[in-house]
């Protein structure tokens, strides 16, 4: 008789405390842009994930009630290539805080004018964060594609006209002893662009998708261990208080839609199970926080939001 095969000790597993967040992949990995340093190699041409519907959104809002969600997450890709984006916005902020992550370069003055209504109709906030990967095309530009710096300042122009006060995250791919003057020097450059009082995040590289072939993978000792976990606060891993809808199921984080393992289950009820932490992302976020939600990081070298 062949003995039961032992559970494995060396990877820990995080339960869902809480449903705290819900997120939607809403554009699913369809990007207007090909950026060198995408952990989950959005483009044009990647089809894995795609749009989810309006149908389907308001279906998970409703559900959402039971569980207590209290914000909501709108991710892709690019979500404001889903012409439905408005719409879902619109009826998130009947049920809770929204916010959109976008790379800016696609706004349109109608959009803002209605989300600008939404919002001031609603009891809750609407933010809008920006990805612009450095306060110069020199830095941004090689990784997100030319000319795409200057599209997106014109994105911010936009949201601050409209009453927005987006904030802007940069991907870190400079060294550490740059990042205050980096920081200064973008503030600088979002006052300039009608920024009244700019909010800045830098967050580490995501050593997957198409980050991993611009520099490296991660390693093998890049895991997190059980005893790594022994009194570490696990509100700090975003897999402990939320879950991701897609066209293809509900995933465990917006970072690990190509795990093997990322997909929870059908629906929300069936995602609700423990999570092994095995994945080198999970390490990332183990040291920065929950790096996709508005929280500020916890690592001060790595984050700045004024």
């Amino acid at each position: 008789m062949k003995s039961a095969t032992l559970p494995d000790e060396t990877v820990p597993n995080i339960e869902l405390r809480s449903l705290d967040e819900l997120w939607f992949q809403v554009s699913g990995t369809v990007c207007n842009l090909t950026c060198r340093h995408c952990f989950i190699s959005c483009s044009p041409h990647n089809h894995s994930f795609e749009f989810l519907t309006l149908q389907q959104v308001e279906a998970a809002l409703a559900e959402s009630i039971a569980y207590g969600v209290r914000e909501y997450y709108f991710t892709g890709g690019e979500p404001f290539l889903n012409k439905d984006l408005v719409p879902m916005l619109q009826r998130t902020l009947q049920y809770g805080p929204a916010t959109v992550l976008t790379n800016g370069t696609v706004l349109k003055t109608e959009w803002l004018q209605e989300l600008r209504r939404a919002e001031d109709e609603s009891g809750f906030s609407l933010e809008l964060r920006v990805s612009i990967d450095g306060p110069t095309p020199d830095i941004n530009d090689p990784v997100r594609g030319e000319g795409t710096f200057e599209r997106a300042m014109r994105g911010v122009e936009l949201l601050c006209e409209h009453d927005f006060l987006p904030i802007i995250t940069m991907t870190q791919t400079w060294d550490d002893s740059e990042s205050d003057d980096i920081l200064e020097q973008f503030r600088r450059v979002l006052k300039a662009h009608g920024c009244r009082r700019p909010r800045l995040k830098i967050l580490p590289r995501l050593k997957i998708g198409a980050e991993e072939n611009r520099t490296e993978g991660y390693q093998s000792t890049e895991r997190i261990t059980p005893q790594m976990m022994h009194g570490f606060d696990r509100d700090q891993l975003l897999c402990h208080h939320s879950r991701v809808i897609t066209n293809r199921g509900v995933f465990v984080c917006p970072i690990l839609l190509e795990a093997s393992d990322g997909k929870k289950g059908d629906t929300l009820a069936e995602s609700l199970g423990e999570f092994p932490l095995s994945h080198g992302a999970c390490y990332t976020c183990y040291q920065y926080g929950a790096i996709c939600s508005n929280t500020t990081l916890r690592n001060p070298t790595a984050s700045s939001e004024t």
